[in-house]
């Protein structure tokens, strides 16, 4: 009996490292958003400073450990055996639910993820207990610890609201101080924020995080909390008077100073509030098997009241878990993809690509906001409304070639890390597992609103992001709790057999989502785009339409090959997935004519002309994908209606058109990848030959029509089909000659 549950022990362990890793490549969006976004120092340093933020951190969480032994569920009330069901149950779905929402680069919350999944699995089993013995469900509050899961659940919900309102209110009061050319006045109102900013960093992380640590002595706790008010003030006095002699003698921006810091407390307040998060199950259960071994008693007899009591957490687990975050801080791929979601939703700019699309909610918002702010703007004096707008009005930006500009800047960096740092301390201090993502996330969007940051041009994207977000957050905690209360389930009944079957069915899943991440990754590195920052020439309009060009009609011929070939055989599954390559393509064509206005902006004095040359490749793309969209859609609901098949001779006249259209489509993807344009003519004529035959093959339908064809669907199909090959040619020969003249006119000019 012993070897199964020490096999459970070990599988737990095993789970935690990976639940580590995975965890923290979704948490690393809560510590690093402020500081990558803002590029206040190099990716170097905040990593530097957020490790050893997350190190001193996993320290200091050995209090916050309570929750997973009796924070959710009332220990007293199951045996050994269901505890480790219940413990077993919580670390398989935590894994496989977080790695999925990493896979999909939304920023879920561990905290909430851990408490459902507790609670899930906690309430399975005390109903099997419950119906095992005769019991009424109304004894199922026996079982739950339902003031503090209450308490827990109510301040994860309620931290949404506090934060995304501090955020808003300290980062308006932030900017009206500092303005957007904070540079000028910083020097006179910086060593008063940086007091401030830094004190209150002090507090929280600091005297506050010392409770959780096992090496204080009470002695010298008592000692701070009898001193904090003196202690505080001269943080106060000496954080001020230091940050203005760094401004003043020593030239240094307290703001990046401050970010630097706030990066290292946030790092540290997660580390301290979240770890509980990955690594508290397997020491409860650790724990519970040491006072099981201890008791003499079989797993279904000996009860566990014992958990109920303090019992602090070994420092060097906390130290190896530490290590193992640091190390996954450095080497995950998936924390960058999480990262970008924050910070798209938060940067200043409206230019790049918006994630998310509107929905009626977020419209709803956005109208009603613009019709208060004219409300408010006509009642306030115009005097007030024209000083307030001056404090956030933005500098103008200059062309410059930029690879990496911020996407905010360091006043609203600072904001979110110092109002967020403070909020999660303050949770971690009342040992309430306040959810690092939540509160980070919704500090990030106040402060963003505040700034102004949601235009008119954006408003409805972001806030539909957020709300997509925070739906995901919601979404986390229903299919937690399922998810685990099913799990519990299986392994109450299935034993050993269900916990092998399980582990090896998440190691699948596990490596199933590694390899479509890295497919996923792979294909988007080879997208080869310009950056709309940059200053863009009449050779690299040249490069970047060859480009567009060669990809768009490679995907174009991909898949009006397997259409036609895929409608011969009916075959509607392979039609559904060309459907799913149809999406991409139009999404990528629709994401460069977003692009226009930036990309005319980014064009060089001597490169403007260009810019209708552009426009118009765009147009033919996006006409030639509208025409194959056509054909791909027709297809496949003319398959899933289960309507006749085509005729073998109008398969076969497709099939022929289908093969010509490969070979022709296939040379204009290698001309235009190796830039060599001199076969454009020879190619344009094989296109012109093209076209005239499925003019023939019109005829030819016509012809069948008055004396073979009795379908009227199939006919309706078959024109559609040769109709839309026939706009398809059409805007390929404009295309390629539109193309060809431009880079006439261009080596001529360059000659």
């Amino acid at each position: 009996m012993d070897q199964l549950y020490l096999f459970m022990i070990m599988a737990l362990f095993a789970l935690a490292i990976v639940d580590l890793v995975v965890g923290v490549s979704n948490d690393a969006v809560n510590f690093l958003n402020s500081a990558i976004g803002s590029k206040a120092v190099s990716m170097k340093t905040i990593m530097i400073v957020a490790s050893v933020g997350v190190a001193i951190g996993a320290v200091f969480s050995s209090g916050m450990m309570e929750v997973a032994r009796s924070g959710i569920f009332n220990p007293h009330g199951f045996y050994f055996n269901e505890i480790m069901v219940i413990f077993m149950a919580v670390m398989l779905t935590d894994v496989l639910l977080l790695d999925l929402f990493n896979s999909l680069g939304l920023p879920t919350s561990t905290t909430v993820s851990i408490v459902f999944e507790l609670l899930g699995a906690a309430v399975c089993v005390a109903i099997i207990k419950i119906y095992g013995s005769g019991q009424e469900l109304s004894a199922l509050i026996d079982y739950i610890n339902t003031q503090k899961a209450t308490e827990i659940i109510f301040g994860i919900l309620i931290s949404v609201v506090i934060a995304f309102t501090v955020g808003t209110i300290v980062q308006y009061i932030s900017r009206l101080i500092f303005s957007f050319q904070f540079e000028r006045n910083i020097r006179y109102t910086g060593g008063i924020f940086g007091g401030v900013a830094l004190t209150a960093l002090s507090y929280f992380i600091v005297f506050k995080g010392l409770k959780g640590v096992t090496f204080i002595s009470p002695e010298m706790l008592e000692w701070l909390d009898n001193n904090i008010k003196m202690l505080l003030l001269g943080c106060l006095i000496g954080f001020t008077i230091l940050s203005q002699l760094l401004i003043m003698f020593f030239r240094i921006n307290i703001l990046k100073v401050v970010i630097v810091i706030g990066t290292f407390g946030l790092a540290m307040a997660f580390a301290g509030n979240d770890l509980v998060n990955f690594i508290g199950v397997p020491i409860a259960a650790w724990q519970s098997f040491e006072m099981w071994s201890a008791s003499g008693l079989s797993p279904d007899a000996f009860t566990m009241e014992g958990l109920a009591g303090k019992v602090k957490t070994p420092t060097l687990l906390l130290l190896f878990a530490g290590g193992v975050m640091v190390v996954t801080l450095w080497f995950s791929k998936k924390a960058r993809n999480v990262i970008e979601t924050g910070i798209n939703l938060s940067r200043q700019s409206e230019a790049g690509k918006e994630r998310f699309e509107p929905n009626f909610l977020s419209r709803l918002i956005v109208r009603g906001t613009v019709n208060v702010a004219n409300a408010v703007e006509y009642v306030l004096p115009k005097s007030i409304v024209a000083k307030v707008d001056a404090r956030f009005q933005k500098p103008v930006e200059k062309k410059s070639k930029k690879e990496d500009a911020p996407a905010f800047d360091l006043v609203r960096a600072a904001v979110n890390l110092v109002v967020a740092s403070i909020l999660i301390s303050a949770g971690t201090s009342l040992k309430l597992p306040l959810s690092t993502t939540y509160v980070t996330f919704m500090v990030a969007m106040g402060s963003s609103l505040a700034d102004r940051a949601w235009g008119r041009e954006s408003a409805v994207y972001r806030v539909a992001g957020v709300f997509n977000v925070v739906g995901g957050w919601f979404v986390t905690a229903f299919v937690a709790f399922i998810a685990a209360f099913i799990m519990a389930a299986v392994i109450f009944w299935g034993k050993i057999y269900a916990i092998l079957v399980l582990i090896i069915i998440a190691v699948l899943l596990l490596y199933r989502s590694y390899i479509v991440y890295r497919n996923a990754e792979r294909e988007k590195s080879q997208k080869r785009r310009f950056d709309r920052a940059d200053l863009i020439t009449i050779n690299e309009i040249i490069n970047e339409s060859s480009d567009n060009i060669s990809r768009v009609i490679s995907s174009v011929n991909e898949i009006y090959a397997t259409v036609i070939d895929n409608l011969g055989k009916q075959d509607l599954v392979k039609l559904k997935k060309s459907r799913k390559k149809l999406k991409k393509l139009e999404d990528e064509v629709d994401e460069l004519k977003s692009d226009v206005f930036y990309f005319i902006k980014s064009l060089d004095e001597t490169s403007v002309e260009a810019s209708k040359f552009y426009i118009l490749i765009l147009d033919y793309l996006q006409d030639m994908v509208q025409s194959i969209g056509y054909i791909a859609r027709n297809s496949y609901t003319h398959v899933n209606n289960n309507h006749k098949n085509l005729k073998f001779n109008q398969v076969r006249d497709l099939k022929g058109i289908s093969d010509k259209f490969n070979v022709l489509f296939t040379d204009i993807t290698t001309t235009f990848e190796k830039e060599s344009f001199g076969k454009l003519e020879k190619i344009i004529l094989e296109q012109k030959e093209l076209q005239d035959h499925v003019s023939l093959l019109i005829q030819k339908q016509i012809d069948r029509i008055r004396t073979t064809e009795t379908s009227p669907k199939n006919t309706k199909l078959y024109f559609s089909l040769l109709l839309e090959t026939k706009d398809l040619i059409a805007a390929t020969i404009n295309l390629l000659l539109l193309f060809q003249e431009f880079n006439k006119d261009y080596k001529k000019i360059v000659k």
